[in-house]
C-alpha cells in the first residue's frame, strides 16, 4: 500500500497521544517533510560531539564552537511525528536508498533526516512534545497549547508506568500520564469495527497511527 489516494499523511508513534487538532499541519506549503526538532540533552546522544559540548537545537544560546573541524549539524527531527506526501518515486527512492545506507545508531529516524535533508522543515514542539523537553529547557513550551505528547523517555510509557524513573514523579509528567489513561478508558471513543479485530488492550505500542487526507 503506497497511500498515493492522499495528498499528505501525518506519521504518529505508537507512544504518542493527540490531544488537540492538527489539521493545521494539513494546510502548510507543500512540497517539504515537516516535524518537531529533537532536543539533543538526554545521554542516549552522548557517542556525539554536540552532547559533551553542550549543543542543542533546544538552546541557540550555545554556539557551535569555532575549533571543531565541521559545521554545525543540519537540522535533525523526531521522527516520532512528520507530515510527509505519499508519491511512488519517493517510495522506490527510499528504498534503493536503504540499501545502500549502513546502519546508524538511531536507525529509521537517523536514514529519514539523511534523505529528507534538503526537503525538511521543523515545526513547533507543540506538535510533539518529548517530555524530557519539559525538564531540559522548562518554559519553551506551554502545557495549555501542547496538542501532540510523545511519551519516549525511559519509563514514560503510561502502560508501564510507575514514576520510579528519573523525573517521573514530576506533577506535570503526572498530569500527562493521568491524561493518557483518561482517553484510554473513554469507551466513547473505542473503535468500533465491523468485525473482529485487535483486543483492547493497553499495549498499544505494537500499532503506529497515520493520520490521512485526501
Amino acid at each position: 500500500m503506497h497511500f498515493e489516494e492522499y495528498s499528505k499523511m501525518i506519521y504518529l508513534d505508537a507512544d504518542i497521544q493527540v490531544y488537540g487538532n492538527i489539521d493545521d499541519l494539513f494546510d502548510m506549503e507543500d512540497g517539504y517533510l515537516r516535524g518537531v526538532l529533537s532536543c539533543f540533552c538526554e545521554k542516549i546522544w552522548s557517542y556525539l560531539p554536540l552532547y559533551s559540548i553542550g549543543w542543542c537545537q533546544y538552546r541557540p544560546a550555545v554556539t557551535w564552537p569555532a575549533e571543531m573541524e565541521s559545521l554545525p549539524p543540519p537540522p535533525y527531527f523526531n521522527a516520532g511525528m512528520f507530515v510527509f506526501e505519499p508519491n511512488p518515486l519517493t517510495y522506490e527512492s527510499l528504498l534503493h536508498t536503504l540499501q545502500i545506507t549502513p546502519p546508524t545508531p538511531f536507525a529509521e529516524q537517523d536514514f529519514l533526516n539523511m534523505f529528507f535533508a534538503k526537503v525538511f522543515k521543523p515545526v513547533p514542539p507543540v506538535y510533539n512534545l518529548i517530555l524530557s523537553v519539559l525538564w531540559r529547557h522548562p518554559g519553551s513550551v506551554n502545557l495549555e497549547t501542547v496538542k501532540v505528547v510523545h511519551y519516549c523517555p525511559p519509563g514514560a510509557k503510561p502502560w508501564r508506568y510507575t514514576g520510579e524513573e528519573p523525573n517521573m514523579d514530576r506533577e506535570d509528567v503526572k498530569m500527562l500520564i493521568k491524561q493518557w489513561w483518561d482517553i484510554y478508558n473513554d469507551e466513547s471513543l473505542d473503535f468500533k469495527a465491523k468485525s473482529a479485530g485487535c483486543a483492547r488492550c493497553p499495549e498499544v505500542v505494537v500499532c503506529q497511527l497515520l493520520v490521512l487526507r485526501l
